[in-house]
């Protein structure tokens, strides 16, 4: 078994009616006054808001609103939410939603007590020493922030989507009931399952010499088969309360590191995703199921046996070597399509791309060729450029 450090200190309150744990917890911290952040007005019209307000004012905990978080949480916002957390003097930033409200949380924790810009702390520029505290009630699961310990920006000047990873501003705690879920409308709850097995499978396919921890694979097969089997169920019917706690569950599991200890993180397709959502405002989950399959069929030759191993373990592929290995790949891309979900970039709404467009999401990319994504198979721009090239393809 590989060596790995484990760290979830986040504390998960679970189940149909544990937004009543709210106020108590957020009493334990000692914190006196908080910002609740989060998009738009679902959480008004479906009463959640009203129900963490009237926590907070049992417990004597002051908080003020501050609203219009985007699906994809931008560096300007985060500003404006920075700068509402330092006038009130808040000690707590509690979102409300999924991975956008709670990065977006994360953001103004640290940039309301850190010195210099958010987006320079966010590139590694600025160091982090301190952080408000940090809570969640999850609406959406997707992006397992509620237990991650990162978050992602997009900076719509530049047009990048960068990601800070930090164990400083992890969640304290996190409210999760399954019913807050059950209104979503299909297209987020067929985003979410794909980010959920994202998170898993950008893990789970690790350089060869990392695989060694039988647990952590045996864990990472359970929870892609859940997602697989809970994650259609839901889509198709969303008030199914035992769908969508399993797949509200596994997108912490799916994220707080635990489907990968011992391995090499790979996230390139997040890499791939980020920059094309950053450039079109595409949603997360859709840019990272329109490259996923391009992807694998790129790279599984340099490790045919993990991707065999996916297919027997996650899809019953009674096949062997490079048979296996594509049905695995076909198998999940049959997924997603019942999701109706893209499997290549035409589907998504930028439709096809030009050449030039491919070259300058391959450049950004690898930050213009100052770096190699991914860890599976380290790639550099000419590397990226031919995968977009490949999912560009019809």
């Amino acid at each position: 078994m590989e060596n790995f450090v484990f760290c979830a200190p986040t504390k998960v309150i679970f189940g149909k009616g544990a937004i009543e744990a709210l106020g108590k917890e957020a009493s334990s911290l000692e914190d006196q006054k908080a910002v609740i952040v989060y998009g738009s007005d679902r959480v008004e019209k479906n009463g959640i808001l009203k129900k963490v307000e009237d926590e907070l004012d049992t417990w004597g905990i002051e908080h003020i609103r501050f609203k219009g978080v985007k699906a994809n949480p931008t560096v300007a916002h985060a500003k404006e939410g920075i700068k509402v957390a330092k006038d009130f003097s808040a000690d707590l930033i509690i979102a409300i939603g999924g991975g956008s409200a709670i990065d977006t949380a994360k953001a103004m924790a640290i940039g309301a007590v850190n010195a210099g810009d958010i987006w320079d702390i966010w590139q590694g520029k600025n160091k982090v020493s301190e952080c408000l505290d940090v809570a969640c009630v999850l609406t959406i699961p997707a992006a397992g922030s509620e237990m991650s310990n990162s978050a992602v920006l997009t900076n719509e000047e530049t047009g990048q989507k960068v990601g800070l990873t930090t164990n400083i501003y992890r969640c304290k705690f996190a409210i999760m009931d399954p019913t807050y879920a059950q209104t979503l409308p299909k297209k987020q709850i067929a985003c979410g399952v794909v980010d959920i097995m994202m998170h898993t499978l950008d893990r789970y396919f690790s350089p060869k010499e990392m695989q060694h921890n039988h647990m952590t694979d045996a864990i990472a097969h359970g929870l892609l088969k859940t997602v697989i089997k809970w994650g259609k169920i839901a889509y198709d019917d969303e008030s199914n309360y035992e769908a969508m706690s399993e797949i509200m569950w596994a997108s912490s599991l799916s994220h707080n590191d635990i489907t990968g200890l011992g391995g090499g993180r790979d996230f390139s397709i997040h890499q791939f995703g980020h920059e094309i959502s950053a450039k079109f405002d595409i949603t997360h989950g859709e840019s990272l199921s329109a490259i996923w399959g391009t992807w694998c069929r790129y790279v599984m030759d340099k490790d045919i046996d993990r991707f065999a191993l996916y297919a027997k373990e996650v899809w019953g592929s009674d096949k062997e070597g490079k048979e296996a290995a594509l049905e695995g790949i076909e198998k999940t891309e049959e997924f997603f399509a019942s999701l109706d979900m893209p499997i290549k970039i035409p589907q998504l709404s930028c439709g096809i791309l030009d050449k030039d467009t491919l070259d300058e999401l391959a450049q950004r990319c690898t930050r213009n060729g100052q770096r190699k994504i991914g860890t599976f198979v380290p790639m550099d721009t000419e590397e990226v450029k031919k995968v977009y090239y490949l999912a560009n393809i019809v």
